[in-house]
């Protein structure tokens, strides 16, 4: 006689596989990815490695950002990002257009950074398996392996939980944009 396995085994393993099938989504109603993993815009492919609060008096952070520390009831939150164009030799125009999104519909839009802030996010056009930040460069080799998109949020705002980066892009001028959403670790 053959051996039986439980129905509940059988039904753990089908939500297992489900779960791992799924597990570039979110799971969230709007469809936000996750930070850490790519999302598609315009033909690119754009992670947000990591998002952290930035404290101008810490020597490393300093280095990102050498402008004023936030006011009283503000926070500078650097936004790390990596975009490469994984596509077939052709070069694309890249975003240009980021905010930020909190749950009650508030919009931050990045701060402007000095033109020689070497962990800037700076748009340009990317050739096949070209990155920004470009691989050696100090801000693909550093801890934040990124380009620096830099907010001041209310800290009120902060507790306005998740807070969704908003990244549109274009394939070219006239055409429609697409609009990706990635849920900030904050």
């Amino acid at each position: 006689m053959r051996p039986t396995r439980p129905k509940s085994a059988l039904v753990a393993c089908v939500v297992v596989l489900s779960l791992a099938a799924s597990g570039c989504k979110s799971g969230r109603p709007n469809g936000a990815a996750r930070e850490g993993l790519n999302v598609n815009v315009a033909g690119l492919a754009y992670n947000v490695y990591i998002t952290r609060q930035l404290n101008l008096r810490d020597a490393e952070d300093r280095g990102y950002y050498r402008g004023p520390e936030a006011p009283p009831g503000f926070a500078l939150y650097g936004v790390f990002i990596k975009v490469c164009n994984t596509g077939h030799g052709f070069r694309t125009p890249i975003a240009t257009t980021f905010k930020v999104e909190d749950n009650q519909g508030n919009t931050f839009r990045p701060l402007p950074l000095p033109a020689d802030d070497v962990f800037a996010y700076r748009p340009r056009l990317l050739s096949h398996n070209a990155c920004i930040p470009e691989p050696g460069s100090a801000a693909a080799t550093g801890p934040t392996e990124g380009s620096l998109l830099l907010f001041k949020f209310p800290v009120a705002s902060l507790e306005n939980r998740p807070l969704e980066l908003l990244i549109e892009g274009r394939r070219g001028p006239g055409l429609p944009a697409q609009v990706e959403r990635v849920e900030l670790d904050i």
